[in-house]
Order: C-alpha cells, then structure tokens, then sequence
C-alpha cells in the first residue's frame, strides 16, 4: 500500500484504513490540497524525524551523566583516598531505597537466597515484583528457600506465582505463624523492616546478626510444612483446632482482632470466625470471661502445641 502510494505520490484516506501505522509512522500526511487524499513521506524523511527526539534525548542524558561525574568526583578522590567501611547497619527510608538496595544484593547473590515471607496471599503487582526480583536467581541456579504462612494455601494468585518459580533449586515451605519479613543473601546481608508500614527498612552486613538471623529461620524451615505437603491440623478433644490455639494465646497476650488477622496471615473477618467457634466451644458469652475460660482450660499447655507459639518465640 505504501509502496503504490509513494510511486503515485498520493493515496485515498479510505484505503489506509486497515493500515494506521502508515499514519503512526508518519508516512504519510494529509494532502493540503484535498481532505480526502493523503500524500507520502519519504522513509528518509519520515524516520529523520521519529529519530531526532530520540537523540535529542540522548544527549540530554549525556549531558546529565557527564555533569554527574564532575559533581561526585570530589568525592570519589576522597573515597579513593580512604576507603569506605561496609556498614554493620545501614537504614534504608522510602520503597526506591530498599528496592534499590534488595535488587543489589539479588544481582549479587550467587549460591542462596533465604525468605520469610508473612501475610496472606498477595496482591498481582507484588507477585509481579517478586517475580522479577526472583527469576534471575533462578536463572543462575542459586538454592531460594522461602517460607509463607498456611494462609497462601488459599490464594490462587500465590500458588500461581508459586508454579512459576517452582523450578530448580526452590524450596516452599508454610507455617501457621511466622515472624516478621526477612531477606537473607549469601548469608553475608539480610534485610528486615524498621517499621510497620515497611518504609523504613535495616541492611544489616554484622557476620553475628547474620548467623543468629540463619539460625531463626533454620528453626521455623524445619517446623514448616512443604507446600506440596497436605497441613493436618489436630484438634483437642474439645474441638479446639490449631489454628483456634494459636488465636486463644495471641488473645491471652492482649492482641487486638486486627492485630491477630495480620500475624496469622487471615483477614480479619475469618479471625473473628474463629474467636467465636473458640468462645463456642469453651461455652463463653464475653471478651473478658473467654480469656478466662481459655486461661482455665489448659488448651494452651495441651501436647503438640508448639506451632501455636512459633516465631520469635520459638526462637528463644
């Protein structure tokens, strides 16, 4: 079509329907002379003219980039002079620092990568973002072990991203509770957040917080269930399942509805599904007198109760 209208020298709007990117391209142009007809460009033309933004562009960043190096190399003389220590603890503020800092030490990770993950399932931007951190591991076949909490069972966008990245050498494994975030790479830095909106995040470099860090999360992969594993959950003889145990001792600690929801990775509305089967079945009829009836009935001292107490306190 292009072809027939640069030897003609014109072409009917009509006839470039079907093909918009002749337009796009700026190929062709309307004719000044007749609203109906368009009239060809050149290729020569028309690409001089997509490309010139683009180095213009180019150039700018150019620009930038040497005046960026003239502003920092006062201070690389310095550096060179005396160089910089590692920092045992460094506080990363705001999501483009710790993403900074998180994408660093992936491309910098060559044999594992070790994960607590808390929470429910998540939301398609995380997952995405997660994959495109975790795909180049994966890719250079370094061991990832990553543990969730049972909740992700139930999330069919999780086990998708699961599926994904279930390939080489990762691990998946789930608990009922499970401590706050943890990033380990290389078991040379970790990185775990400083505050509860997660804006505020420690790169920690000390071998000693390391290692003590290796070992919490050792202690949580060897009470965790493989994903592909079915989670048997035992009742007590009174009905009392253990997910209600590990609600009764979050309770008992003066825990908020909200607050259990987030540390057993459930929405709050099926936390409070739970409170009431416990009150339920320990035949409670208030906040106040369930504390007591769970305090009373020894449910939190029953055998196999460990997990209802994982995270840092398992750890101590």
């Amino acid at each position: 079509m292009y072809a027939a209208a640069l030897s003609t020298g014109r072409i009917a709007r009509g006839e470039v329907r079907n093909a918009p990117c002749l337009l796009e391209f700026a190929l062709l142009r309307p004719d000044p002379d007749d609203a109906n007809q368009l009239r060809a460009v050149p290729p020569s033309v028309a690409l001089a003219q997509r490309l010139h933004p683009l180095e213009r562009e180019i150039q700018d960043r150019r620009r930038t980039a040497v005046e960026l190096t003239d502003a920092f190399e006062p201070f690389l003389t310095i550096s060179a002079q005396s160089p910089a220590n590692t920092h045992a603890i460094t506080v990363l503020e705001g999501f483009d620092q710790i993403n900074a800092a998180l994408d660093l030490a992936t491309a910098e990770c060559h044999t594992e990568a070790l994960t607590v993950q808390p929470g429910g399932g998540r939301s398609s931007f995380i997952l995405s973002e997660a994959l495109e951190r975790a795909q180049p591991l994966i890719d250079r076949g370094v061991s990832i072990r990553t543990l969730y909490q049972h909740t992700v069972r139930h999330s069919q966008g999780t086990l998708a991203y699961v599926d994904r990245v279930s390939t080489g050498k990762v691990e998946i494994r789930t608990l009922e509770e499970l401590i706050e975030r943890l990033m380990i790479f290389d078991r040379t830095v970790a990185f775990i957040p400083a505050s509860d909106d997660r804006k505020v995040a420690l790169e920690l470099r000390h071998p000693g917080l390391i290692d003590y860090l290796i070992r919490v999360f050792e202690q949580l992969w060897r009470r965790a269930v493989p994903l592909t594993d079915e989670v048997t959950y035992t009742h007590s003889p009174d009905g009392i399942s253990g997910v209600q145990r590990s609600i009764a001792q979050l309770l008992i600690e003066g825990h908020v509805d909200e607050a259990i929801a987030r540390r057993l990775g459930m929405n709050v509305r099926t936390c409070r599904a739970h409170i009431a089967k416990l009150a339920n079945a320990l035949g409670s009829g208030s906040r106040a007198q369930l504390g007591y009836l769970i305090a009373q009935s020894g449910i939190l001292h029953s055998e196999g109760d460990a997990e209802a107490a994982t995270g840092f306190q398992g750890a101590r």
